[in-house]
């Protein structure tokens, strides 16, 4: 039986030809212009999926949203909005919206996202709790090419037993890209060790990587067990590893070739399983031209790299990390607000972010704690955030010379080898404005 979908536009052409493509694709569909008609079909049919403008005539798409979970609806309801709404379509997903899809829509995106959601929908919700581990529910992957780049890696050198090393700078989240490795990975029902190497003064390095035995130096009161014991059979994750000093170095290559540790004060040997990942924010080739840092260990924990982007390199992953962060201090601090106001939006999307994640999300928690309304503004982020200078290509940006905006969209599809999403970005205009600026000025792919 061909699944059944409701439309709710109030763009008639638009409508019309929804419904005539859905029909060719072998679904059932009914078409409604209003929240009030989308209620009155809803009250006599069963549909299988909600296909939603988010602006609406009578009421938005959010309020039909409400009206669905007060009625005890579970009817799938993705919303249609234009780029420059995408803040108030992750608003709908927080009152139960199952996706979101931007305005001009692709067809083929549109069609993966219908089957998608109906197929979702047909799966009992225990099954689907029962698929995510409690890593992914406390860190968002993102959207951007970057990010699905990154965790195709990710999830393709997991299973194997090879050493990674992860690189990336400050604030991008390397101890999670290393848990989660160790999360898809065979060593998964088996602990997890995470080491700041930073924080560990040169003296106890050894201790703390292979342990020590009481009374084997000053200060050792009673027998230590140390990382490459506690992570025995599992994943040890050594953060900035650049940090470690020339002998401990000496003595953790011989770990990782032997696989075998002695605790310090010790004579015996015990034998150990581990696979290592490590992480830098650092060049370590510098440091062995430097002569700081050893080649044959940096050979040996490197036989898979992976690069973890800065979050200005992921522009279309801040609104949706900000949103994330957002949920996380509203239950910490006991907050219940809905979102960000189109001006802080638009300011956090401008901004370099210079320490990454966590400059983002202890931003979002001050700005949580600071908000006095529904929605985080603009003075509740702080001046750091307002007055950072944009990039060239925004602030120059003109809309009233003809030659020059052509021009400038041109470089802006150069720079960001087509890709529509970023050049609007780029340019500071929403991605519909673009696509009409194109067509207006014949411009296709550059």
């Amino acid at each position: 039986m061909a699944s059944s979908i409701l439309i709710v536009e109030d763009d008639l052409v638009f409508s019309t030809m929804m419904k005539t493509w859905l029909t060719k694709k072998g679904f059932q569909v009914d078409t409604a212009s209003a929240n009030a008609r989308a209620r009155k079909l809803l009250t006599s049919h069963t549909y299988d999926l909600i296909l939603s403008d988010l602006r609406l005539p009578d009421q938005d798409g959010i309020q039909l949203l409400t009206w669905l979970r007060n009625q005890s609806c579970n009817t799938p309801l993705i919303i249609m909005t234009s780029y420059a709404e995408i803040q108030s379509a992750v608003q709908a997903m927080k009152h139960g919206a199952s996706d979101y899809i931007a305005k001009p829509i692709q067809p083929d995106e549109l069609l993966n996202k219908i089957e998608e959601t109906i197929r979702k929908s047909e799966i009992p919700l225990s099954a689907i709790q029962e698929k995510i581990s409690p890593v992914t529910q406390n860190f968002l992957e993102g959207e951007s090419e970057a990010a699905h780049q990154l965790f195709n890696y990710v999830r393709l050198v997991a299973p194997t037993q090879m050493s990674v090393l992860i690189n990336g700078s400050s604030g991008t989240g390397k101890e999670y890209v290393a848990h989660r490795i160790h999360e898809l990975s065979k060593r998964s029902d088996k602990p997890f060790i995470a080491i700041d190497c930073g924080s560990i003064p040169k003296e106890l390095a050894a201790s703390e990587f292979f342990g020590h035995v009481k009374g084997s130096f000053t200060g050792a009161l009673t027998d230590k067990t140390g990382a490459f014991e506690e992570a025995n059979g599992g994943t040890l994750f050594l953060d900035e590893i650049g940090n470690l000093g020339y002998e401990v170095q000496v003595q953790l290559l011989r770990a990782l070739q032997e696989r075998r540790i002695r605790r310090i004060g010790s004579t015996k040997e015990i034998e150990v399983d581990v696979r290592l990942i490590c992480a830098t924010n650092e060049n370590l080739k510098e440091g062995i031209a430097k002569g700081i840092f050893r080649e044959d260990l940096y050979h040996r924990i490197n036989e898979f790299t992976l690069r973890i982007p800065d979050l200005k390199e992921r522009t279309e992953d801040i609104l949706l990390f900000a949103n994330f962060f957002l949920d996380q201090a509203n239950q910490e601090l006991e907050r219940n607000l809905i979102g960000f106001d189109a001006e802080a939006s638009e300011a956090l999307q401008r901004y370099t972010w210079p320490g990454n994640l966590r400059q983002l999300k202890n931003i979002v928690k001050r700005a949580t704690l600071l908000a006095q309304g529904n929605f985080i503004t603009t003075r509740e982020l702080g001046e750091e955030i307002l007055t950072q200078n944009v990039e060239p290509a925004v602030a120059s940006f003109n809309l009233h010379n003809e030659d020059l905006e052509k021009q400038r969209i041109i470089h802006a599809l150069q720079r960001t080898g087509n890709n529509k999403t970023k050049a609007a970005q780029l340019l500071g205009i929403d991605r519909k404005t673009l696509y009409n600026k194109m067509k207006l000025y014949d411009i296709g792919n550059v």
